[in-house]
């Protein structure tokens, strides 16, 4: 394993299918060494597969990457297992490095106000999906593949600068960022021999961002957010992927850091 490349590694993407997840496959495709395998994981089974095609073709596919699809609901507890299951499928001995890139998410309602969510279940499925499934895949990665000579053990949260700060109207959004943030600074404290990134990717040109322009509640927020669309402020998935991939190919971070896309 070197900075040029992440070594013989098994990853574990979520959230896969498209936008940020989706590139994140194909770039780590081009950073692994032969013999790797990429697990990935999202709701969308067409969309998986259709990844799955384009990876076998590609040069990594041919040099023998082999790809696992999961077709999975992440906040149903056989969801997770079935991520588990194939990843331990993918792994062989002779693989030097764990990777998982908890990416899934999803924006919730944004059309309303705190003051407004006096339903319980609508906010437990919410925190369901975007907090308990991220830290209990996370956890039960790390049992199954657990600290040992010669294995690095990477784990990354697709984070955003709603775990910082307040956004009105994004209550359930900006809370599942802060508390997935929050978990990860702890256990970069309790896993010193494990690398923990939060990784804020940006504003993307995705069908989340699509999403917030027309919900967003705050018309103010909802204003900035056409502003940057029409302005040309969004970044690509794959810029902001080409930096996140280097910061874990240089592995120079800080432990249970937040490192923004516009810090680098």
């Amino acid at each position: 394993m070197s900075s040029a490349d992440l070594g013989r590694a098994l990853c574990i993407i979520t959230g896969a299918s498209r936008g940020f997840g989706r590139t994140v496959a194909l770039q780590m495709s081009r950073s692994v060494k032969p013999g790797s395998a990429l697990v990935l994981a999202a709701r969308s089974g067409d969309e998986l597969r259709a990844l799955q095609v384009e990876l076998s073709g590609s040069e990594a596919g041919r040099a023998g990457l082999k790809t696992a699809c999961v077709v999975a609901d992440l906040s149903q507890k056989e969801g997770l297992e079935s991520v588990v299951k194939a990843a331990a499928e993918a792994f062989s001995e002779d693989m030097e490095h764990i990777i998982l890139i908890n990416n899934a998410a999803s924006l919730g309602d944004v059309s309303r106000f705190a003051k407004d969510f006096t339903n319980m279940a609508d906010v437990d499925s919410y925190l369901s999906f975007n907090v308990s499934s991220f830290l209990c895949l996370t956890a039960s990665i790390l049992q199954r593949f657990p600290q040992r000579p010669g294995l690095k053990r990477t784990v990354v949260n697709v984070s955003s600068l709603c775990a910082l700060q307040p956004f009105s109207s994004w209550v359930l959004y900006c809370s599942g960022k802060a508390a997935r943030h929050m978990m990860f600074r702890v256990l970069a404290q309790e896993e010193p021999d494990l690398r923990v990134l939060n990784y804020s990717p940006g504003p993307l040109d995705t069908a989340m961002q699509q999403a917030a322009r027309s919900s967003t509640g705050d018309s103010d927020l909802k204003k900035a957010f056409s502003d940057m669309f029409s302005e040309g402020k969004l970044l690509t998935c794959e810029e902001s992927c080409t930096k996140m991939m280097k910061l874990l190919l240089e592995d120079k971070y800080t432990s249970g850091d937040q490192i923004d896309v516009y810090d680098l």
